[in-house]
């Protein structure tokens, strides 16, 4: 098999160093050392520490939003009002296939929406472009017919806690934290189970808990 080309190996590089340290910690020099590039390389095929950081979200979230916006596709070709476990699975659903946690990459690309959704570095809120942008409308729009109640604020820090709560339980099993013998299987069962109440809880600030 042939080796990674430099632009594969920046990727590879950048993923990994971006997870772990972030965007302002991890340095074009400790890219292009760990590609074993050249410092020139990431301008010469990326134009910027920020494009790169674009290309290495991308490459991980585009796989994962394809996905999700089938299993979107197929429960309204079934249903114009699919349930909000059915939308749960078919958002959450693919988070868990994309981040296995039986590998490094897997762990790692947990790891990099952490920082993703935590990074206080702006470049970390600028990588979104119109296709995210679709997919997060397209589940907004089926969330809040199911949900109505809830204004579009609430709505997607709801959303925004199912990918959280993905992306620790991986970087959890990679690291040995869950306990012994749980499967996979079960994990993915217990985050529907719990993220689909968390979505259908009334609003906040309504029910009997609600303060004067």
């Amino acid at each position: 098999m042939a080796p990674p080309d430099t632009r594969t190996q920046l990727l590879d590089a950048a993923e990994h160093l971006f997870a772990e340290r972030g965007f302002r910690g991890a340095s074009i020099r400790a890219i292009t050392d760990l590609a074993g590039a050249n410092l020139a390389a990431v301008g010469y095929h990326f134009g910027s520490k920020a494009q790169l950081l674009t290309a290495v979200v991308r490459r991980v979230v585009e796989p994962i939003n394809t996905a999700q916006s089938a299993a979107l596709d197929r429960l309204l070709a079934r249903t114009p009002d699919p349930e909000v476990t059915e939308l749960v699975e078919a958002f959450a659903g693919p988070l868990f296939d994309a981040m296995a946690a039986s590998d490094e990459g897997g762990a790692r690309k947990s790891r990099l929406i952490m920082r993703i959704l935590g990074d206080p570095a702006e470049e970390m809120r600028e990588w979104p472009g119109p296709a995210e942008d679709t997919v997060r409308d397209r589940y907004l729009a089926a969330f809040a017919h199911a949900l109505p109640s809830l204004s579009a604020n609430e709505l997607w820090f709801r959303i925004r806690g199912i990918l959280a709560v993905a992306a620790v339980d991986r970087v959890d099993v990679h690291n040995g934290q869950p306990p012994p013998g749980r499967s996979p299987a079960a994990a993915r069962r217990w985050a529907i189970t719990f993220l689909t109440a968390a979505m259908n809880a009334p609003p906040t600030g309504s029910g009997p808990g609600r303060r004067p």
